[in-house]
């Protein structure tokens, strides 16, 4: 903000994220109203938004208990109640017989006639002039009026010129209109055109817009990148190592997993940082090759880390790493926040001492002032699960040398959200189930047919099989009636009598939840009802059966995951998705959906429409929206153009980069690094 604006002001704007001038000029309409034209009462029908103006005939404060305030509007051509539910007594003093008023809002039917109901109004003389442009709404802040904020941008506006920061020719090369042109036009619209064409993303001036907040997410991304490339690893040359697990392997590599561990690998033998976002599908294989490149670190003399969301996903890491590395000469430990403080104290010991090779755990890694003195590799799984700060002290505080970082996440990354969200990451894709993997049958099942889908338990059970019961909350909710875990567990155990029926959820006791996980692991449970605590990391290739309760609750990558924990041995798998009708339009896609595909690259481009890129990003943007105006669906031609415009500038001078980054981001890159 400049010296316009008093010291007082900027704490209230800061709100908005209004910092300075070029903040101002970024904060674009929502909308906008007509006032440049007064239509005649007569010509007002119900549903319309419109200004109409007149003479005060009657106002009158009315109704008990609850009063209102009352006002009729005559302008020749007929008469329009406004109508306030709220007031003061200086708008009841205003708004006396005989003045003139301009009043603007939604018409609606009354009981006495046509009315406005709480409109936006101003007395006015007989000649005052009307606005030559369409009125802009901006979004707001309580303490933050229109009228302020329109007056505010319009000063900023007025004194603005900023020098176009794209290369000569680019915006007419890609059909975009003058930088200054275009913030002038949504600022102040002429009255000329219809409301919509303005507040139509894809109007010229909004694309340009669009483009130039693009590029500098792909400016700072590919800067992050370069940073990063400055930055020193240790080496890690021992391929040997990683080749001796795999001799010892009881199964091989799918092409697809041989690919992905070829660009891990060659990454770990640089001396560059490997910042590498790893994404396969539920159930490809991807700790294989997390194990793989835990082995290279350890063979080359450094310890390694692995960081995943929650303690049953990092237990199954641990459980499933240590029969492949132990036998190695690996010494695995593992760090949770529900150990004892004595335990917890004993592993920190471990290593700091360096006797720890792998260290296996939740974010207590980051959280429990854990030394690994020489860490050459961390593991981040389900990444999209942590926030910027977690992922980064992982790595953080390890002296001049970096370690390597390789990101897992079994949601997989559409491609314009991975070229505008992870453009500083490389990334490895593994797009190959395992043989010997049956398809799994999507079954959409309304809960009036619930007595069948348990008869279907049993008889999954007496076939030798296993079945998971997945319920959305552990506890009664009145405002949602969703069935709980608990009531859920009770009633089954009664209607499945003779049936081995387990329980799990995130509020038991660490030791409870592991014996009952080991227990239906081991087959000794026949049905385990649990909440979504087991939507990553439980394999158990005997359970062939799932049923999910209130489907229609869960978003699309988490139903995906959820369906992904049956299909992993070679009995048939049916996943049973038991829904409560009516069902929302979303919820009816996100089903669709499920039902029709049990791809993940499709599932995910389907979820980026339905959600948004949020349901991908998780904390990543730690909170902060980097894309204001672009729509990744609707903008992908943007994206690419803006990637490659973006290279373009970053190979010319460096202010106009500079200059572009300080205009749109204003400090906030450190939120793309991550």
């Amino acid at each position: 903000m400049t010296a316009r604006q008093p010291a007082s002001d900027l704490g209230r704007f800061a709100k908005l994220g209004i910092r300075s001038d070029a903040d101002l000029l970024l904060h674009l309409p929502l909308r906008y109203e007509d006032e440049t034209r007064v239509v005649p009462i007569d010509a007002v029908r119900a549903g319309e938004t419109v200004q109409v103006g007149g003479e005060v005939v009657r106002a009158e404060v009315v109704g008990r208990p609850r009063k209102m305030l009352q006002v009729e509007l005559d302008d020749g051509t007929g008469r329009i109640a406004l109508r306030f539910l709220h007031y003061y007594p200086s708008q009841v003093a205003q708004l006396q017989p005989g003045r003139r008023v301009r009043a603007h809002g939604d018409v609606r039917g009354g009981l006495f006639g046509l009315e406005m109901v709480h409109p936006r109004y101003r007395l006015s003389g007989p000649a005052e002039r009307l606005p030559q442009r369409l009125t802009p709404v901006y979004p707001t802040v309580a303490g933050i009026g229109q009228a302020e904020l329109r007056r505010t941008i319009l000063e900023a506006l007025a004194s603005a010129d900023w020098p176009d920061t794209l290369r000569p020719g680019a915006a007419e090369r890609l059909g975009l209109p003058p930088l200054m042109d275009s913030l002038r036009l949504l600022h102040q619209p002429p009255p000329d055109a219809p409301l919509s064409a303005f507040e139509d993303r894809s109007h010229p001036a909004w694309r340009r817009l669009v483009f130039e907040e693009l590029l500098a997410q792909q400016l700072s991304l590919k800067r992050a990148r370069a940073a990063r490339a400055r930055q020193r690893a240790v080496p890690l040359p021992d391929e040997a190592a990683p080749a001796r697990l795999l001799a010892t392997l009881p199964f091989a590599l799918t092409g697809a997993q041989r690919r992905a561990w070829a660009e891990v690998s060659r990454d770990l033998l640089g001396g560059e940082p490997m910042n590498r976002l790893l994404q396969g599908d539920v159930g490809s294989g991807k700790t294989v090759i997390a194990a793989l490149a835990a082995m290279q670190a350890i063979g080359s003399g450094r310890q390694a880390a692995l960081m995943a969301p929650t303690e049953i996903l990092a237990e199954q890491h641990y459980r499933k790493l240590g029969p492949w590395l132990a036998p190695l000469g690996v010494r695995l430990a593992w760090l949770a926040g529900s150990l004892t403080p004595s335990a917890k104290k004993k592993v920190r010991a471990a290593a700091a001492a360096g006797e720890v090779d792998l260290l296996v755990g939740t974010h207590a890694l980051v959280e429990e002032s854990v030394e690994l003195p020489t860490l050459g590799l961390a593991i981040v799984d389900e990444q999209h699960r942590f926030g910027v700060a977690q992922r980064l002290a992982l790595r953080a505080g390890r002296g001049d040398a970096l370690p390597h970082q390789l990101m897992m996440s079994a949601t997989p990354i559409p491609r314009t959200l991975a070229m505008t969200y992870y453009a500083d990451l490389d990334v490895s894709v593994i797009d190959e189930l395992p043989p010997g993997r049956t398809p799994i049958v999507t079954k959409l099942v309304s809960e009036g047919r619930r007595d069948e889908v348990v008869s279907r338990v049993r008889a999954a059970v007496a076939q030798g099989r296993q079945a998971y019961w997945v319920c959305p909350l552990i506890e009664e909710s009145e405002a949602l009636e969703l069935q709980t875990a608990i009531d859920t567990h009770a009633a089954l155990s009664v209607e499945l009598e003779g049936l081995r029926v387990g329980l799990v959820h995130g509020r038991q006791p660490s030791g409870e939840k592991a014996a009952t996980m080991d227990a239906f692991s081991r087959g000794e449970v026949d049905l385990l009802v649990s909440t979504t605590v087991i939507e990553v990391g439980v394999d158990v290739p005997n359970a062939s059966l799932m049923v999910i309760e209130h489907a229609e609750r869960f978003g699309l990558a988490q139903l995906h995951q959820l369906r992904g924990r049956v299909g992993r041995g070679t009995a048939e798998s049916v996943c049973v998705l038991l829904y409560r009708p009516p069902l929302s339009a979303n919820a009816r896609e996100r089903l669709r959906t499920m039902y029709e595909t049990t791809d993940g690259f499709e599932i995910a481009r389907r979820d980026l429409q339905l959600r948004g890129p949020g349901e991908f990003l998780g904390a990543r943007q730690s909170g902060l929206s980097l894309l204001r105006f672009a729509d990744l669906e609707r903008d992908a031609e943007l994206v690419e153009a803006a990637r490659d415009e973006a290279a373009a500038m970053l190979a010319g001078p460096v202010g106009a980069v500079d200059a572009h980054l300080a205009r749109w981001l204003a400090g906030r890159e450190e939120f793309l690094k991550a």
